[in-house]
């Protein structure tokens, strides 16, 4: 008589004459209410159906739902072109960070070659070596 809204597609809908639902109106809207379930409604004598009982949120138009996905599309774009600018903004902001700290690093052992030539200081050294990747930039 009546199919849970959630059933697969492939299962077969029930369905009740309209002097049945008529008669039990009161149950099968409870019904769609609490289980979500779908009545299907025929006329007397005619398989083919012509209306149905079906759960508030389920009963949505097209046009409602093709709107929800346009607002849904919108928003989402919008988000993702903030993502995007905040995401070059923070690389930019990265690059001019680094290139302050390395400019900063250069001058450091711009420094500490003129006070401590190469090779004089062997603590030095060992950290020169450790950090060769870091100077040859």
């Amino acid at each position: 008589m009546a199919v849970p809204a959630l059933t697969p597609r492939n299962a077969p809908a029930r369905s009740l004459p309209l002097r049945e639902a008529r008669t039990r109106l009161s149950q099968l809207v409870a019904m769609a209410e609490l289980t979500d379930t779908v009545t299907v409604v025929t006329r007397d004598g005619d398989p083919r159906p012509v209306a149905a009982i079906v759960p508030a949120a389920a009963a949505r138009t097209v046009a409602e739902a093709r709107a929800d996905a346009g607002r849904l599309a919108e928003v989402t774009a919008g988000w993702s072109r903030r993502l995007d600018a905040q995401r070059q903004h923070s690389a930019r902001r990265h690059a001019a960070e680094l290139r302050v700290v390395t400019a900063a690093l250069a001058e450091v052992w711009a420094e500490l070659d003129r006070r401590f030539p190469p090779g004089s200081d062997p603590a030095l050294t060992r950290l020169r070596a450790a950090h060769a990747d870091l100077l040859a930039g």
